[in-house]
């Protein structure tokens, strides 16, 4: 199939992309990686897209007090690659190494991964567990920039809290401590496939920050915070009360593979 015919901006600087975003249903593309297919389905029929991929403000990454902002259009390639300011002790490149395949890491955005907000993608659950947030910018004339954490910024499958006139424009990472731990782990029929279930989860030595987030749900990651997120016993309880109507089954896989993910962060793996 075909994708609906649509106009094509290309931006001359990050204020230029911003109100070129005022113009109608326009929509950025970066990587394309998840946009693409969504057009060719005309699941997405905007009036234009606005290519974002190759600019500046978004490709840079830099180190900040408490942790790395890192360019919404650099790509999980240069992730994996080593190319990015790594804070969090090998825990980002692993990820990275582990999304789709190699022709798709090298043009896929992390950016475009939250923004597009799949339940199955590797980011959205991954960075939730780290305490990530996500940096948005609007035309200077609307209000200019917000700060949101993802766990709020994700509300649904492929849904954010993104306005329509709004870009991400970097993610910051917090740094990661030498005594922290963290566990990943994913269920995919095949390697590089999106993943059935996934679980994340993230420990504080002193106990404070504790994360369990689960992934490729039907909706939005459910995050687990706390000194109880632990608590293996409030996880089928937490699951049932947001989707009542999963299946036995379903939620028994997905206790497992976060049990997967706990041990993973027991034995320091990552």
């Amino acid at each position: 199939m075909k994708p609906q015919a649509f106009d094509y901006y290309r931006a001359d600087d990050l204020a230029d992309a911003c109100q070129k975003m005022t113009a109608g249903e326009v929509r950025p593309i970066a990587g394309g990686q998840s946009l693409g297919p969504m057009l060719n389905l005309r699941l997405a029929r905007p009036d234009a897209l606005l290519d974002v991929a190759i600019l500046r403000e978004l490709r840079g990454c830099q180190r900040i007090t408490g942790g790395v902002l890192i360019g919404s259009a650099v790509t999980h390639a240069e992730i994996e690659d080593g190319l990015v300011p790594d804070n969090t002790r090998g825990i980002l490149p692993r990820i990275a190494r582990g999304i789709a395949y190699r022709a798709v890491r090298s043009r896929g955005t992390m950016g475009g991964s939250l923004a597009h907000a799949d339940p199955a993608a590797d980011w959205i659950t991954t960075l939730t567990a780290l305490g990530a947030q996500v940096i948005l910018q609007r035309p200077s004339s609307q209000g200019s920039t917000r700060r949101m954490y993802l766990n709020d910024f994700v509300t649904g499958a492929m849904q954010t809290a993104l306005s329509p006139d709004e870009l991400l424009v970097a993610v910051f990472v917090p740094d990661v401590a030498a005594d922290s731990r963290f566990g990943y782990f994913k269920l995919c029929r095949k390697t590089g496939e999106l993943a059935h279930a996934m679980g994340a989860v993230f420990r504080a030595a002193n106990g404070d920050g504790q994360r369990v987030v689960f992934g490729a749900l039907p909706g939005a990651p459910l995050l687990l915070a706390g000194s109880d997120a632990l608590d293996q016993e409030s996880w089928r309880g937490a699951l049932a009360e947001r989707y009542p109507d999963m299946d036995e089954a379903d939620i028994t896989v997905r206790l497992h593979v976060m049990n997967k993910a706990l041990k993973r962060s027991q034995i320091h793996e990552q």
